[in-house]
């Protein structure tokens, strides 16, 4: 029976097999604990299933799945990699006044990393303490990201402390979320302004500081956002920013490999960073927002649902996590890892919303995005008078036809 099917079978056992591979391969790059133990049975049934329809012999057929074990097991636990020491390594950070960059700076100090952190004011809380709490090793550079010429002299002064050695990292931490609100009611100036730091900004960084990073076959870490990659509601501005900044890391990662630099992207799950806590923040941001606002538009709207979506937002960002241990795990991850790689999903929920958003119909990710982001009730008001006409128009018709019944 099997030489009537010799050619069909094998070729269709050889696709079959690199699908079910080729799936895994991409299950285990979320860090799924469920995901990749799911896959390899579904992948496995599949295969089973299939051999039998085929008559293959038992033996075969157990040598066959010892194979499919073999490698799924070499897939999820890879070769065993030895951790590189920080001692001597030095490491340029942005964005270090609060947040991830300033952890990030201390956790590597402690390591033994010679850390080069910017932070936007030297007298400013972040500043000092990291002067207090860290190794003389570390130095404070002021450096706004947007000004070109702040970011070359932070280059000269690292040169300087560098001599003849190359960079070993550099972290791309610093960025602004300066908007909140539909695409439509969010002011230009919001979206130059998260362009200007989140994109262009970190571009001026990292090409200043290539050389210095091809000189020591060094790694790049870029702290971007879920946002950039799946539609965040109201984040149009800060997510259209990480969307450059993601397909520039990825590129930048095929064209430095020659040289040997690593480039590694980080996305973190919601964490409560910098002002983002603070209520007084949201009033700023609000106010700024009804200012900028045509009359009109505003009208279209409503000031309730503009009043909605900042108490969302305020809500959503005092909930986050405020321990950004696992952020930091990451990036001395990436920073030290002997085959760092491409992307790493830092906090809890981010690499499942990946997995249903590669894998799941649309209609689902974009539901789950909606229910579990900024959950808004109210629509907006000119949609909201709508419906109300509507309504009342289909109460009028009822009672019309009712009268012309009883006539």
């Amino acid at each position: 029976m099997m030489d009537n099917y010799a050619l069909p079978f094998w070729v269709y056992l050889a696709a079959l097999t690199v699908f079910v591979c080729g799936a895994m391969k991409r299950i285990l790059a979320f860090h799924l604990s469920v995901g990749p133990t799911l896959m390899a049975w579904l992948g496995a049934t599949l295969l089973v299933e299939q051999l039998w329809v085929f008559c293959m012999p038992v033996l075969l057929l157990l040598a066959l799945l010892g194979l499919a074990c073999y490698l799924y097991s070499a897939c999820r636990t890879g070769p065993p990699q030895t951790a590189l020491s920080g001692q001597g390594k030095t490491v340029f950070i942005t964005g270090c006044d609060s947040g991830f960059g300033k952890e990030a700076a201390k956790r590597l100090d402690s390591l033994g990393f010679e850390v080069f952190a910017t932070v936007l004011e030297l007298t400013g809380d972040g500043a000092r303490e990291l002067q207090r709490s860290c190794s003389p090793r570390l130095t404070l550079l002021q450096v706004d990201i947007t000004q070109p010429q702040q970011v070359q002299q932070a280059l000269l002064d690292t040169k300087a402390k560098l001599g003849l050695r190359g960079l070993w990292g550099l972290v791309n931490n610093a960025g602004v979320c300066v908007n909140f609100g539909d695409a439509e009611l969010s002011l230009m100036s919001n979206f130059r302004g998260c362009m200007e730091v989140n994109f262009f900004g970190t571009l001026s960084v990292t090409k200043s500081f290539l050389p210095l990073l091809r000189q020591a076959k060094g790694r790049i870490i870029t702290i971007s956002s879920p946002a950039g990659d799946q539609p965040f509601p109201c984040l149009a501005a800060y997510g259209a920013s990480k969307a450059a900044l993601n397909l520039l890391t990825d590129t930048l990662r095929h064209e430095l490999e020659p040289w040997g630099v690593q480039v590694s992207t980080i996305l973190p799950s919601s964490y409560r960073t910098g002002r983002t806590s603070n209520h007084t923040y949201w009033d700023q941001q609000y106010k700024q927002l009804l200012q900028g606002l045509p009359p009109a538009l505003l009208e279209e709207y409503g000031e309730d649902y503009v009043i909605e979506t900042k108490d969302l937002f305020q809500s959503f960002a005092s909930q986050a996590n405020p321990d950004v241990t696992p952020v930091i795990d990451t990036i001395v991850q990436a920073l030290l890892a002997a085959q760092p790689q491409a992307r790493y999903y830092a906090g809890p929920g981010v690499g499942l919303m990946y997995f249903i958003h590669s894998y799941f119909p649309f209609s689902i990710s974009n539901r789950l995005l909606q229910k579990l982001f900024v959950k808004k009730k109210l629509m907006p008001q000119a949609l909201r008078k709508q419906s109300g006409l509507e309504l009342h128009s289909l109460h009028n018709n009822n009672n019309n036809e009712e009268k012309s019944e009883k006539l």
